[in-house]
């Protein structure tokens, strides 16, 4: 069987699947049907039904393998963080996203995720102090410290239990290091930003442990308006 549409065809494929999903036909760990069932069943070609898995893999959706056996084939994952960070960067590979845009959702997700740990009677820190403690190490390069920088704020989404908020920030990871990387270059003294920096991540995090989420809101809200502000870089003309 050919595609006379082969552009569209494999469209047919990814909304078939997506239909199944939401409608609960197909979950975690559940097979796909064969290729030759889908495009018998769809009316596409072969080619366009591997163009749709490759697509639906990228994005974190199914994993393949082939051969036979409880192992083979396309089978949907359980890792929805992964999935959608996945996409989120891709997209932002593509369009790039004004640096406005993503302090505004920084705030919103970050003072959320620190409220949140704050209001839990055993927030799991582990993970966000051992970065914090990374950071304290000697001979950083700034590039280095900024890294961690980041893994630090992802550390306290993903301690907050919102798995959409986890991996929207993972998305966004790559252009948040981007754009705290480009404006370090306009701090004169990095050194003293640095520490800083470092006394406010542990602020945040003794605001969390004492339970004060009021406290932690403003403490990381000041910690991601002050370096915007001392890097140079732009923010939203209006306030959240």
């Amino acid at each position: 069987m050919s595609d006379s549409t082969p552009a569209r065809a494999w469209r047919v494929v990814l909304e078939k699947i997506e239909s199944d999903l939401l409608e609960g036909r197909l979950g975690p760990g559940d097979r796909l049907q064969p290729e030759r069932e889908l495009a018998t069943t769809l009316g596409v070609g072969r080619s366009s039904v591997r163009e749709a898995l490759r697509v639906l893999e990228v994005m974190g959706l199914i994993r393949t393998a082939t051969g036979s056996g409880p192992t083979s084939g396309a089978i949907v994952t359980a890792t929805p963080h992964g999935g959608l960070a996945q996409f989120l960067r891709l997209q932002v590979a593509a369009q790039g996203f004004p640096i406005p845009d993503v302090y505004e959702t920084r705030l919103l997700l970050e003072e959320w995720a620190v409220g949140h740990l704050a209001a839990q009677a055993e927030p799991d820190l582990g993970p966000a102090r051992a970065t914090l403690e990374a950071m304290t190490a000697e001979g950083l390069t700034a590039e280095e410290f900024l890294a961690l920088d980041t893994q630090f704020h992802l550390r306290l989404t993903d301690a907050a239990g919102n798995i959409v908020v986890a991996a929207t920030m993972a998305g966004l990871r790559t252009t948040i290091e981007s754009y705290i990387r480009a404006g370090a270059e306009r701090i004169p003294d990095w050194q003293g930003t640095a520490s800083r920096l470092r006394h406010e991540h542990a602020e945040v995090v003794h605001a969390i442990e004492a339970g004060d989420a009021e406290r932690a809101r403003e403490v990381l809200r000041a910690h991601i308006t002050g370096y915007y502000a001392d890097a140079g870089l732009p923010a939203p003309a209006h306030s959240l």
